[in-house]
């Protein structure tokens, strides 16, 4: 079974001869050498690229480990470069080799060499990675399927489809598995693989304490995180002392292996940033229920949480939005409010305001979620994406109203 990985893929392409090191980067499990051994070498093949002249090592294969010393890879490489042709080098986990950041530039200025790496070294796959090479790096960042892929191999209706989806997440591995299955493999995935490579890698020395500010996290997707809150509250009811640079360094870490992202607040009216509170989104919904036991699978909340990962797939840039509006109480006492827009998305110089409503039961609910998009006084677009059967149309106010099947299966969707 062959699933597409389309808008990744011609990120890859339209990468391609830029004189930089394409970096594919990613949580562990999510395809990146699949990726690029499978999708893009079949590509360049039907671009009519000669085998010859694609270079691929997998340096996870223990009957390549010679080629881990980076000497030797060098002399790999270069044996296999007999002309003056483009090369396509393909390397697989380079954070094998020791000294690897040497290596790769070596080849920067090798005018027919055209590298490509996949890795999962903490520090090769950082928030700094492009840093590692001088500038000469472009990263590509691969997620879990999203639900446009994952339908795409699916045996069911979209309904059916959403409902797993949201339930066990779109890491490519539990295609095909039964639901059992996937329960295990997602709750071993979680805890023996990305927590121990954590703890291992990061000398985490408050291991209970770390793993339960993990499971608050997930407890609250859609909702706002403060660290000083946070640091209060395992005091008061955990009796733990946990800082609160402690809990930002966590976070950080949590964000760096990319299991979370984080999105910070934007007063819109005041065109400027708030970093304090922030939301933090899973980067796959099964993962995050899979810490939980699976025992909180709200749809209002997944449903967010699977909208913001569409959005960064599609390569938005996404803040949590505030509209500060002037009021009265009911004393006639003048008063100012903050209100919510879940997802302010930037993508260049256009702009969008979405909110995310699973249900629109009442006129009050619709309303309440109106009611900041309405409070906006500019011309970009807004958009509520609903869990409800309703077909595309835009309101009087000119909100546009689009069901959540829509949005998710069509890339363009938005029209931004």
């Amino acid at each position: 079974m062959e699933i597409k990985r389309t808008l990744h893929l011609n990120r890859l392409i339209d990468s391609k001869h830029n004189g930089m090191i394409k970096i594919i980067t990613g949580i562990r499990r999510c395809g990146k050498s699949y990726l690029l051994f499978k999708l893009f070498y079949d590509y360049l093949k039907s671009e009519g690229v000669d085998d010859t002249h694609i270079i691929k090592v997998d340096l996870e294969d223990r009957r390549k480990k010679e080629l881990r010393a980076p000497d030797a890879l060098i002399a790999y490489i270069d044996g296999h470069m007999k002309d003056a042709q483009m090369y396509y080098i393909l390397l697989d986990e380079i954070q094998l080799v020791s000294e690897f950041e040497d290596v790769l530039n070596s080849y920067l200025k090798v005018a027919n060499a055209d590298i490509y790496v996949t890795g999962s070294n903490s520090r090769f796959l950082s928030k700094d990675v492009v840093t590692e090479f001088r500038g000469r790096g472009e990263e590509i960042r691969l997620s879990p399927l999203s639900f446009c892929e994952f339908f795409s191999v699916y045996d069911g209706t979209r309904e059916q489809a959403l409902e797993d989806y949201m339930t066990y997440g779109g890491m490519p591995m539990t295609v095909g598995m039964s639901d059992t299955r996937k329960v295990e493999y997602l709750k071993g995935l979680f805890q023996k693989t990305y927590l121990s490579d954590i703890k291992e890698r990061y000398k985490i020395k408050n291991d209970d304490e770390f793993e339960e500010l993990i499971n608050i996290i997930a407890s609250s997707i859609g909702g706002l995180i403060n660290p000083n809150k946070l640091e209060n509250t395992f005091k008061s009811v955990k009796n733990v002392t946990l800082t609160k640079p402690t809990i930002k360094s966590y976070l950080d870490i949590l964000q760096d292996v990319f299991l979370l992202e984080k999105s910070i607040k934007y007063d819109i009216k005041g065109k400027k940033y708030i970093d304090t509170p922030a939301k933090y989104y899973f980067c796959d919904t099964g993962l995050r229920n899979a810490r939980l036991n699976f025992r909180q699978t709200e749809a209002t909340h997944l449903m967010e949480n699977l909208i913001y990962n569409e959005l960064r797939v599609r390569g938005h840039s996404v803040d949590v939005g505030v509209v500060v509006v002037n009021g009265k109480d009911g004393e006639g006492k003048s008063i100012r409010k903050q209100l919510e827009v879940d997802f302010v998305c930037n993508q260049g110089s256009k702009r969008c305001y979405i909110q995310s409503a699973f249900r629109l039961t009442t006129e009050e609910k619709r309303e309440q979620e109106l009611r900041s998009l309405k409070s906006i006084d500019d011309s970009f677009s807004k958009v509520v994406i609903t869990g409800e059967h309703i077909k595309r149309y835009q309101d009087d106010n000119g909100v546009i109203f689009i069901n959540i099947y829509n949005f998710l299966l069509d890339y363009d969707s938005l029209l931004i």
